[in-house]
C-alpha cells in the first residue's frame, strides 16, 4: 500500500546524499522556513492517504502556498526588523506534532481493530447464515 511512498523517500534521500546542496548563509532563514512549510504539507499528506482522503490537487498547493509563506514570513521579518519567521516555525511545528500524532493513532487503532475483527471471526462458529 505504502511501497510507492517509501521508493521516493529511499530515492529522494539517496539524491540528496549524491548531490548535496549548499545554501549561502545569508539565505539559510529561508530555506529553513521553507523547509518547515514543506515538512508540515508532507506529514498532512501521508496523514490524508492513511486516512482514504488524500488528494493530490490539495497537496500540491497546500505544499507550495505553506512554502511561499514560510519564506514570505521570514522576508517580511527580516526586512522590518522582526523575527516574523517564529510565526512561521510555531503553526507548521504544530501542525507537523498533530499530524505525526494523528497518524500514529490511525496506525495503532487501525492494527488494533483489525486484530479485534479477526479474533471475532475465529471465535465465532459459521452456521452459513447471517
Amino acid at each position: 500500500m505504502l511501497k510507492l511512498e517509501f521508493i521516493g523517500l529511499a530515492v529522494g534521500l539517496l539524491l540528496g546524499w549524491l548531490c548535496p546542496w549548499t545554501f549561502p548563509a545569508s539565505s539559510s532563514l529561508y530555506v529553513a522556513a521553507g523547509l518547515l512549510g514543506a515538512l508540515d504539507s508532507a506529514f498532512g499528506g501521508c496523514n490524508a492517504r492513511i486516512k482514504g482522503h488524500f488528494k493530490l490537487g490539495i497537496f500540491l498547493s497546500g505544499a507550495i502556498g505553506n512554502t511561499l509563506i514560510a519564506v514570505f514570513l521570514a522576508w517580511l521579518g527580516q526586512k522590518m526588523g522582526i523575527p516574523l519567521y517564529l510565526a512561521a516555525v510555531v503553526v507548521f511545528g504544530t501542525r507537523m506534532f498533530q499530524n505525526f500524532a494523528e497518524i500514529r493513532r490511525e496506525l495503532l487503532t487501525n492494527r488494533q481493530k483489525s486484530d479485534k475483527i479477526n479474533q471475532d471471526i475465529d471465535s465465532e462458529p459459521f452456521d452459513g447464515t447471517k
